[in-house]
C-alpha cells in the first residue's frame, strides 16, 4: 500500500473499526454497515479493509460486498428498457439492481447456520455471474458490510426532477421519463432494504466534477486486469473508452449530487476527501444507539 493510504488508516480507519466493534458490542447482535460514496471514492477498499481490520484486531466475522453485485442480469435490463425506458439497459441507477434479493441475502447473513450464495456481478461482460459461481458463505457474520454509490440515497422532490442535470438527460430523457422511474424506485423498495442498516458510513466527494477521473482511473484498472488475464481476444469483454465514460457518469449525476447535498447530515461516520481521495476532515453527525 502506498505510504499515504497506510497513514490514513492508522489516523482514520482503524479508529472507525475500533468503533464498529464496541456498537456490536452493545447491540449483541450483527450490524449490517451501509458505505455511501461516488464512483472511485475507495468505498470498495475501505469496506474490504474493515473486514480485514475487524477480525484482526478485533475478532470478529465480518463480510464486505457491494450493491453492484445485485445488478439484474444484461437480459432483465434489455426487457425493462423495451418496456420502460432504452437508458435502462444501462446498470448503476436504482430500478436495475435485484433488491428484493438483496435484501434476503442481508436477512440470511444474520441467521445461524445458514448457507448463502451472494451473487457477483462481471463488469467486463456487464452480465451477472452463473449461479454457480456465486460466492458461497455460512452465516451467521458478526458484521455485514454494503457498499454502494446510491446506497442510502432518499429520492428527490418531483419539482426537482423537472430539468435535466446534463445532456444525457436533455437528450436522451427529454419528458423525464427515465427519472421519474428512478426516483420511484429509490423511494420505494430501496428504502426497505436502507431501513436494515444499522450505521452509514459516506465517504463524501468534493463535487461531481472528480467522478469523471475517478471512474475513469477505474476503468483503466479493469483494463489491465483484463491484459493480464489474457482476455483480450474475447469479444464478451468490454473496457470504456475516456468518452464513453464521460457519458456513462451521465447516468449517475444526478444521484450523486442529491446525495452529497442531503446524506453528510443523516450518516454515522462522514469522511469529506479530496480530490485526490484523501481524508481533509472527520464528523459523525448522527448518533448511534443500541
Amino acid at each position: 500500500m502506498p505510504l499515504s493510504f497506510l497513514k490514513t488508516v492508522d489516523e482514520w480507519y482503524m479508529p472507525l473499526a475500533g468503533r464498529i466493534a464496541k456498537h456490536h458490542d452493545a447491540a449483541g447482535r450483527t450490524l449490517l454497515v451501509g458505505v455511501n460514496g461516488s464512483q472511485g471514492s475507495g468505498k470498495s477498499t475501505l469496506a474490504a479493509l474493515l473486514t480485514k481490520l475487524l477480525a484482526q484486531e478485533f475478532g470478529l466475522r465480518a463480510i464486505d460486498f457491494s450493491i453492484d453485485d445485485f445488478y439484474l442480469s444484461r437480459e432483465s435490463r434489455v426487457s425493462l428498457a423495451r418496456e420502460i425506458h432504452p437508458l435502462l439497459e444501462t446498470r448503476g441507477v436504482p430500478g436495475t439492481h435485484d433488491v428484493a434479493l438483496m435484501g434476503a441475502t442481508l436477512q440470511q447473513l444474520t441467521r445461524e447456520n445458514s448457507e448463502v450464495f451472494i451473487p457477483r456481478f462481471d463488469k467486463a461482460c456487464d452480465d451477472r455471474y452463473p449461479e454457480s459461481e456465486w460466492h458461497k458463505v455460512t452465516a451467521p457474520f458478526d458484521i455485514v458490510i454494503v457498499e454502494g454509490w446510491c446506497l442510502g440515497t432518499p429520492a428527490q422532490a418531483d419539482a426537482a426532477l423537472y430539468n435535466p442535470v446534463n445532456d444525457l438527460e436533455a437528450l436522451e430523457d427529454p419528458d423525464g421519463r427515465w427519472r421519474r422511474y428512478v426516483n420511484q424506485q429509490i423511494g420505494g423498495r430501496y428504502q426497505d432494504v436502507y431501513q436494515m442498516m444499522d450505521l452509514w458510513i459516506m465517504l463524501q466527494a468534493p463535487s461531481f466534477a472528480c467522478v469523471y477521473q475517478w471512474r475513469l482511473e477505474q476503468e483503466q484498472k479493469l483494463a489491465a486486469k483484463l491484459l493480464a488475464g489474457d482476455w483480450r481476444n474475447s469479444s464478451r469483454h468490454h473496457v470504456m473508452t475516456a468518452s464513453q465514460v464521460s457519458r456513462f457518469i451521465q447516468h449517475y449525476q444526478r444521484l450523486t449530487e442529491h446525495s452529497l447535498d442531503q446524506l453528510p447530515g443523516r450518516v454515522h461516520f462522514l469522511f469529506s476527501l479530496d480530490a485526490a481521495r484523501q481524508v481533509m476532515a472527520y464528523g459523525e453527525p448522527r448518533a448511534a444507539s443500541f
